[in-house]
């Protein structure tokens, strides 16, 4: 499998997280078995499906954190979570602060770049 090939996978989940896409939707995609494209994916991207998949899912989430004034359990339920303490314990432990921690240092940033 050629490494266009991966990260053409790649692309195709960022581009379908929000259908929470399956490993076997992305093997049909490209047309590789799914056991062969998991492999493949991991060496090549360093983690598994899964983990690419929430990844996708949790930087989505942080950009609604930015753009938004959404509730956070709102932003928790539209990406999947179950609750919005399942929701912070993935967002922590990926961007090493709360939801609303980062929803405040983004927005003080922001408001700093008004005029």
């Amino acid at each position: 499998m050629s490494i266009q090939t991966i990260e053409a996978m790649a692309k195709w989940v960022e581009n379908n997280f929000a259908e929470s896409p399956s490993l076997q939707d992305m093997s049909s995609y490209v047309g590789y078995s799914p056991y062969y494209c998991s492999a493949k994916f991991r060496e090549h991207m360093g983690m598994t499906y899964k983990q690419f998949l929430a990844q996708c899912k949790l930087k989505a989430a942080a950009y609604d954190l930015c753009i938004t004034s959404d509730k956070i359990t709102d932003i928790a339920f539209r990406y999947g979570y179950s609750s919005s303490e399942a929701f912070a314990r993935a967002f922590s432990q990926t961007f090493q602060c709360s939801p609303r921690q980062y929803r405040k240092a983004r927005s003080v940033s922001l408001d700093s770049l008004s005029p």
